[in-house]
């Protein structure tokens, strides 16, 4: 039987770069039984793209038309754990620090975000969807079922981020300080990629389209004392308020009942 995509229930979460929203949207939806999208591999798989194509995104403004053509046309699958961009594995290179930086830079261009909504708005398939990014319930979905804004401060989130790398000993993190002779360097590394988040920050929250922000219905909340787990079983919490019609109605703290979520569709 054929499912309208609009009564197709949609969690909404969205916040700043490390703050843990991926991880946390991920097992939520798994344990709701959704589907699960990462908005933020979208616009890496685009501005990995975009330099397979041998455009600098150092210049992305002045490329902006040539970027968004890129992005629209890119032939882009999820399929078994896998990043397929052109059926080649990408998921690796998507995961790099400096993927993550391009992909900040071109996701500021309102053309490039127009080329990507519908694509991030096909993912909304029964029973139900999770989907984190920084403007999932303010543009792609702005009638999701629960809106919530995942933070943490910049410092706590840099602090996660470098522990991230150091234990991965990647060496494509911020200004290449981690590798065999420097992977101790934690506090270098820290600076390095406390600096990369505020200039993020920066980036995200004042680009003139869908900018990073918390949304008046939307639930704040901050991860910096809690757990993944703890984290999960809020917005789990949320999701059964909503889903009982307890919140009350135009209550940013309480949800939306209008829009309540149902399982099992």
């Amino acid at each position: 039987m054929h499912v309208n995509p609009v009564t197709v229930d949609v969690i909404a979460i969205d916040g700043p770069s490390a703050s843990g929203k991926g991880t946390v949207a991920q097992m939520v939806a798994e344990r709701l039984g959704f589907h699960y999208l990462d908005s933020g591999a979208i616009y890496r798989a685009a501005a990995h793209a975009a330099q397979q194509a041998g455009l600098d995104l150092e210049n992305a403004p002045a490329l902006e038309q040539e970027i968004a053509a890129v992005a629209g046309a890119m032939e882009l699958r999820f399929a078994d754990g896998l990043i397929l961009l052109a059926n080649r594995d990408v998921g690796s290179q998507l995961r790099t620090e400096g993927c993550g930086r391009e992909a900040s830079k071109i996701a500021a261009l309102p053309a490039v975000r127009a080329a990507l909504l519908q694509r991030q708005r096909d993912f909304r398939q029964a029973p139900g969807l999770v989907a984190d990014g920084r403007d999932m319930g303010s543009v792609v979905f702005p009638d999701a079922a629960l809106k919530v804004f995942l933070t943490a401060g910049v410092e706590e989130r840099a602090r996660r981020r470098a522990l991230q790398l150091a234990a991965a000993a990647r060496p494509d993190d911020p200004k290449r300080l981690i590798g065999k002779e420097n992977s101790g360097n934690i506090d270098a590394l820290f600076a390095a990629v406390l600096d990369d988040l505020r200039a993020r920050d920066e980036r995200d929250s004042k680009r003139a389209v869908a900018p990073l922000a918390q949304l008046r219905d939307a639930r704040l909340l901050d991860t910096s004392g809690l757990s993944i787990q703890q984290a999960v079983q809020q917005v789990l919490a949320w999701t059964r308020e909503v889903q009982s019609g307890e919140a009350q109605s135009g209550n940013p703290q309480n949800g939306n009942p209008q829009n309540a979520i149902s399982h099992g569709r």
